[in-house]
């Protein structure tokens, strides 16, 4: 079928129609950017033509070169056969309004925890001023220590990650938002070996449980597998996370963390715990906050 496109197809809007189509008939699993076959396509062609992501009905009728078609084609039929996320494909993936650099060294970020920064946090971080140091752990690609030097301003941020593979696509972010002298990158497993305290400690670790990671669509399976699964519950690091944190956050300190649809099971780990469950684009059952001192209550 592939070789009769290269044949019969001309313009980006036969290949806009030919990926829907070829999209939705091999049932494909879209997670990792957007959630239709349309939408995904779009992008997958808008951006291999380097043309504006907001832009396509102007050039639907275009017709495309050869080299042009043949890019095009075989992309799509990576994403078909081989089931790799589009991000992947392209090495882009977006985060609010920021761009971001992914390969397949670390998961495609998703995390709803950039939501938070600034104003949400107005209770507990009166000004963004008052965030002069902070920590972004299992920090993969970067993309929440980016966010958080802008947010705050004031603040110098840690960003670790066990994986060396992870920590060389994040030094390619840092870099190209010229952030290098106020995001330390440290490859350490979460809070080994670290000194500092911090007024924000962000985490979006690892957070399937074993039976969904068994179950999970093929896509995922070009992510590390070390960023995915975290034990028989799914919570193996955020119990690590929870009961050390206290130690490393100053008086007044906050911790966020993300931890999928682990809520109940969450609960039911630390019962006496007060969590603040924070609205998101997702819901409000998927990042919890907790401040030093309700941690301290839990760990005394």
């Amino acid at each position: 079928m592939f070789a009769q496109a290269a044949t019969h197809l001309s313009t980006v809007r036969d290949v806009l129609r030919f990926a829907v189509s070829r999209f939705n008939e091999a049932e494909l699993f879209f997670g990792h950017g957007s959630d239709n076959a349309y939408d995904e396509a779009a992008y997958l062609i808008l951006h291999t033509l380097h043309l504006p992501l907001e832009e396509l009905a102007p050039f639907l009728d275009a017709k495309l070169l050869p080299q042009e078609k043949t890019e095009l084609l075989a992309l799509i039929e990576r994403r078909v056969h081989e089931r790799v996320p589009v991000a992947y494909l392209t090495n882009q993936a977006w985060q609010g309004d920021f761009e971001f650099y992914v390969d397949e060294r670390v998961i495609v970020p998703r995390s709803f925890i950039y939501e938070l920064l600034g104003e949400p946090l107005r209770p507990w971080i009166e000004y963004d001023e008052l965030v002069h140091r902070a920590l972004d752990l299992c920090t993969g690609s970067a993309t929440l220590a980016i966010q958080m030097a802008h947010h705050y301003l004031a603040a110098h941020i840690d960003a670790v990650d066990l994986s060396l593979d992870a920590l060389e696509v994040a030094a390619i972010n840092v870099e190209a938002y010229d952030l290098g002298e106020r995001i330390s990158l440290i490859h350490t497993d979460l809070f080994e070996g670290l000194e500092e305290r911090y007024d924000l400690i962000v985490s979006n670790p690892p957070y399937v449980d074993a039976e969904s990671v068994a179950d999970l669509p093929e896509e995922y399976l070009h992510e590390p597998e070390l960023a995915l699964g975290s034990g028989e519950d799914g919570l193996d690091a955020t119990r690590q996370i929870i009961q050390t944190a206290a130690k490393y956050l100053n008086p007044k300190g906050v911790l966020l963390v993300e931890i999928g649809h682990n809520r109940d099971v969450l609960q039911a780990a630390f019962p006496e715990l007060a969590f603040t469950w924070l609205q998101t684009s997702g819901g409000d059952g998927f990042v919890f906050l907790l401040t030093r001192e309700q941690l301290l209550g839990e760990q005394a």
